[in-house]
């Protein structure tokens, strides 16, 4: 048994034992068993249960039933008993038939990894899209163990007299009042969707160009954020410290403004629930003219934590290869002993798309913005443009539309160097100007 201990949190009393089951052999995954129950461990203590004991439980073979052979769930009752614990979390997927046997045998509430990350996202969320997300997850989730969750199942009640026949059961009425909810709350999140997608079209007729931040959860991202924006979006070494994607404008060294977005944190056996219900947040990185994949390079599965994070990027249509949309920062350079820092920012050196950088002590961030800048602007041309004196009109149109990189005056015009992306081109030049 290993005993592993999470970040530091607020506790809410509740006792709790984490397991991690893996297969001896022919698993396939990534990662090594430890690391994963420390990540478990963490996704605990991220809603205030006291970890009292984590262990990682190898498995010739999954059974079907219960998960665990039937020594190893007496020898866990026991423990669970002598401890006086409260819920026991199982890092993976449990069956409705499994959660329920489990919990009969060791006599204790069980939730499995899904469960967790629900209860999480249950907390965490702050804006309304946010909230309504999570609960239609939860209950998507939930109906599929309503099996277990009611002891009064095989109860019916009766129907109306002149139907005849034993009426509804009480689980086929619990099933109907979720999908009933269910439908509002599609219907509802339809509405909030629709004012995202104005919110959206504003900004393209602004036009800003967007810079999404994107990386595993707890690689930094809020905490860069914050930096860049002087924000002050929660960020703290817990897993999902943000969940409701937030959005910033920044000003870059040359001049040209971008909205930075922090968006949700990604993570490995993310539950199909929450992709589903959360693809109207994700879709902020699908409108981003430029992904800054943001990682912690501390991390001792930082390269499968990239992995996960592709395949979301995947998922959602975003071409990786694309270099002039997708920039790497390899995050938490401060926290490495100088020889290991060294290879990596010397291996960083010989890829364009990779910068390190501290988001903490701000090392590599001027470098940072000034890589943005340059894959940002890379498609437009600077023109030289004069402007009369009394025509503030096109004047203003060219501050709200182009970056202007210098300015000079005489008696007659105003002369500026000026970035225009093609698209703003082709109206510049319709405008009452002189382009030289």
């Amino acid at each position: 048994m290993e005993i592993v201990n999470g970040p530091e949190a607020p506790q809410s009393g509740d006792r709790a034992l984490v397991l991690h089951p893996y297969l001896k052999k022919g698993g396939g995954k990534a990662r090594l068993p430890e690391s994963c129950l420390e990540e478990a461990v963490a996704l605990t203590a991220a809603i205030s249960l006291d970890v009292i004991h984590s262990e990682t439980v190898s498995l010739s073979a999954p059974k079907p039933g219960t998960l665990f052979g039937i020594g190893k769930l007496d020898e866990l009752r026991d423990f669970i008993e002598a401890s006086h614990i409260d819920v026991v979390v199982v890092d993976g997927a449990l069956t409705p038939v499994q959660q329920r046997n489990i919990e009969r045998h060791i006599k204790c509430k069980v939730i499995d990894r899904t469960g967790l990350i629900l209860e999480i996202f249950g907390d965490r969320a702050q804006t309304r899209e946010g909230v309504l997300q999570v609960e239609l997850a939860h209950l998507s989730y939930q109906r599929t163990r309503l099996v277990r969750s009611w002891t009064h199942l095989e109860r019916q009640r009766g129907g109306a007299g002149f139907l005849g026949g034993p009426g509804e059961s009480q689980l086929e009425i619990d099933r109907r009042l979720i999908d009933e909810r269910i439908v509002k709350l599609k219907r509802q999140l339809e509405t909030v969707v629709r004012t995202r997608e104005l919110h959206r079209s504003k900004r393209k007729r602004v036009p800003y160009p967007i810079v999404a931040l994107v990386g595993y959860t707890n690689a930094g991202k809020s905490t860069l954020f914050n930096r860049l924006t002087s924000s002050d979006v929660f960020a703290k070494d817990l897993l999902f410290a943000t969940l409701d994607p937030t959005m910033r404008k920044l000003d870059l060294p040359g001049g040209q403004t971008v909205i930075l977005s922090d968006t949700v944190g990604f993570i490995s056996d993310l539950p199909t629930e929450l992709v589903a219900a959360f693809r109207a947040t994700l879709e902020e990185v699908l409108e981003a003219d430029l992904v800054v994949h943001v990682r912690d390079i501390t991390h001792p599965d930082t390269e499968a934590q990239k992995q996960d994070v592709f395949q979301v990027l995947e998922h959602l249509g975003i071409n990786i290869d694309d270099k002039t949309r997708y920039l790497e920062i390899l995050n938490k350079v401060d926290l490495l002993e100088d020889e290991h820092r060294l290879v990596i920012e010397n291996d960083a050196k010989r890829h364009d798309e990779v910068l390190t950088m501290s988001a903490i002590t701000g090392e590599g961030v001027d470098s940072f913005l000034e890589k943005v800048e340059a894959l940002i602007t890379h498609n437009q041309r600077i023109l030289k443009v004069a402007v009369p004196h009394n025509d503030g009109a096109s004047l203003s149109w060219i501050y709200r539309h182009g970056t202007v990189v210098g300015r000079s005056e005489d008696d007659d015009e105003v002369l500026l160097e000026v970035k225009f992306t093609p698209e703003n081109l082709g109206r510049l030049e319709k405008m009452p100007v002189s382009i030289r």
